[in-house]
């Protein structure tokens, strides 16, 4: 059974009521003053407790989806077991699986789109990852075959999955609802972390000596995709959005390379690469890395492109708010910023629930193919 399965849900649930309902009845039998009896008190509290936060914490997981599967929650990572499928796509992508959306005629792909899974070795990060490529229904109908389509990369935070992105942040329906109503044009969407040397938090930076993880998103990953899907090759035809440290890195990845990505939308982002003990030492003390990971120091200092920028905030709730307000008054011509401003909202799934589809809309009216 699954981490976020409804059965796992629901057993912990009934264990929680079992075990509280063992305490009550066996409570006035352990009343004695006798240390087996302290000791039967003890057990029944501490067992009732521990399923009650289990029963809590699997609810609050399945909403907001934190761990995707019990590897993640115990930090295995499994992904070095892939076996891949040879057919078709570049060398440098490989389609392992295929998935259908959540919407009514999810199971034919002109009708709902698809979502593959993929995975992409880096030519020169020399980095693999696994990803999620949503097709919309456009792209198999025979009346667009000739057409390319604008994509935008989607990261999630640390230490997300990418399945966040498809199940609690709903990227894929989003956008199929969006371009349905008309509200945006059909786009392909590449779904990934930002995490790709596990379980390392690379801040999406080239590491001395280590992951070359900017080169990754910055020139792998756009060649590969270009290679195997019907998309658009020039800057205007790409962009990059994500949450948290994918919205940092979102924000960095089209800040230094405007030549390759158009935009970049950061939701609850912060500013200024973060140094911790899941990052390790990102720069080796070279201080010219470590201010150009500066988002607000880059913008004052380095050459600003054409790239178009959407930054996110709340007046309450959140605490990028200062940094955010910094990055706007920073961006100038020719770059182009945007941003949304909540009345409250915190650094959470529900937060940025609520800024995906104007966020979705804002990329598809930045992108052209």
């Amino acid at each position: 059974m699954g981490l976020t399965s409804s059965s796992v849900l629901v057993l912990a649930m009934v264990v929680a009521v079992l075990c509280f309902g063992a305490t009550v009845v066996w409570w006035p039998r352990l009343g004695r003053r006798s240390a087996g009896a302290v000791a039967g008190r003890v057990g029944l509290l501490l067992v009732t407790q521990v399923a009650l936060f289990a029963a809590v914490g699997l609810a609050a997981n399945r909403s907001f989806l934190f761990y995707g599967s019990w590897a993640d929650l115990f930090g295995q990572e499994q992904e070095m077991g892939v076996v891949v499928d040879h057919s078709a796509g570049s060398k440098d992508l490989r389609v392992v699986g295929t998935q259908a959306l959540d919407v009514p005629g999810g199971g034919r792909p002109a009708v709902a789109g698809q979502i593959q899974k993929v995975l992409v070795a880096g030519e020169r990060s020399r980095i693999s990852s696994s990803a999620y490529v949503y097709l919309p229904p456009e792209y198999f109908q025979k009346r667009y075959a000739g057409r390319k389509f604008p994509v935008s990369v989607v990261l999630t935070g640390y230490p997300g999955t990418a399945e966040n992105l498809i199940k609690g942040l709903k990227y894929p329906r989003t956008a199929y609802l969006q371009a349905k109503e008309g509200r945006m044009q059909p786009m392909v969407l590449v779904m990934m972390r930002p995490t790709v040397a596990p379980p390392r938090d690379t801040e999406c930076v080239d590491v001395p000596g280590g992951p070359q993880t900017e080169t990754f998103f910055a020139q792998d990953l756009p060649k590969a995709v270009a290679e195997t899907y019907r998309v658009g090759t020039g800057p205007r035809s790409w962009g990059v959005m994500g949450n948290s440290t994918g919205g940092y890195c979102a924000l960095k990845i089209a800040l230094h390379h405007p030549d390759r990505y158009g935009a970049g939308a950061g939701f609850s982002a912060y500013y200024r690469a973060a140094e911790d003990v899941t990052t390790g030492d990102l720069f080796h003390g070279d201080d010219r890395l470590r201010k150009r990971a500066d988002l607000l120091w880059s913008l004052d200092h380095r050459p600003q492109g054409k790239s178009s920028f959407l930054v996110t905030t709340s007046k309450r709730g959140e605490d990028n708010r200062k940094g955010t307000l910094e990055f706007v008054k920073k961006v100038r011509s020719p770059a182009r910023v945007s941003s949304i401003t909540l009345e409250s909202g915190g650094h959470n799934f529900n937060t940025w629930n609520r800024e995906i589809p104007p966020g979705l809309v804002w990329m598809s009216g930045r992108l052209t193919a």
